[in-house]
């Protein structure tokens, strides 16, 4: 039996919080999957409180959702979805950065080189083969575009990015992917951060806007009919979908028909 460690609320929910954020981000919780309250209370050795608190910010953040007489199951993802997302990234990514760069001073400049050159300096391995205590790159990654619109003066616009951008971060990670074919994503990187730092916002945005859209072309080609990657079945419609993996020599007609279920 699971022992329960006596702490305060807030700190069990945040916990909570942060334990099924990232099993949701990193696919371990698969998209569609029910989330029963008590089954996490017992795997996780809290409260069910915190777990309903946490599922509840959750929710709030787009990566849980809530159904009357059915309770909370972890997001659902689709092409669709993939789409819009990045489509409306492009446009809060580029105003925050368009901030940052009017307001940013010095400070927030070395910011931005220290985040890009830890970054750079990371291996891009997978996170199962990560060790556990060890920082991965998708952090460092994370960083490094938080640094770009860190010196936006809009608190709201900032927490609709993380926002999106952590579900941008739920479809690569759920893929596995690193960086795709024949890319240089370091280079993509150097020369947003130069643009930065250059104070040449129209620049700055249109190589955001290309660095987002290779990123979920990678994606969408990755489900194509003539990809063996092993990713999960992403539904083309906006409906409910499983992280069943494909097969690495499927038929074409079996993918096309995993594909197109809800």
């Amino acid at each position: 039996m699971a022992v329960r460690v006596s702490t305060s609320g807030g700190s069990l929910t945040q916990t909570a919080y942060e334990r099924l954020r990232r099993d949701l981000l990193s696919g371990k919780l698969k998209p569609g999957e029910r989330l029963k309250i008590n089954d996490l209370c017992s795997v996780m050795a809290l409260n069910l409180s915190a777990i309903r608190e946490a599922l509840a910010r959750l929710t709030a953040e787009g990566l849980v959702t809530a159904e009357p007489q059915r309770g909370f199951c972890a997001a659902p993802i689709s092409m669709a979805d993939l789409t819009d997302i990045t489509k409306v990234r492009i446009e809060i990514e580029t105003l925050a950065i368009r901030r940052s760069i009017l307001l940013g001073d010095i400070t927030w400049e070395s910011s931005v080189v220290a985040a890009y050159h830890t970054m750079s300096r990371t291996p891009r391995l997978p996170e199962k083969t990560q060790p556990p205590e060890a920082e991965s790159w998708s952090a460092f990654h994370s960083a490094f575009h938080h640094a770009l619109c860190a010196a936006c003066d809009s608190p709201w616009l900032l927490r609709i990015r993380d926002m999106l951008f952590s579900q941008s971060e739920r479809y690569r990670m759920l893929s596995g992917l690193i960086t795709g074919n024949n890319r240089n994503i370091e280079e993509e990187h150097r020369s947003i951060m130069e643009a930065v730092l250059d104070r040449d916002s129209d620049r700055a945005c249109a190589l955001i806007a290309d660095h987002f859209e290779r990123t979920t072309n990678y994606l969408i080609t990755a489900n194509s009919p003539t990809s063996a990657r092993g990713l999960p079945k992403i539904s083309r419609r906006t409906g409910a979908a499983t992280a069943s993996r494909v097969s690495k020599s499927p038929s074409k007609r079996k993918i096309k028909e995993r594909l197109s279920e809800a």
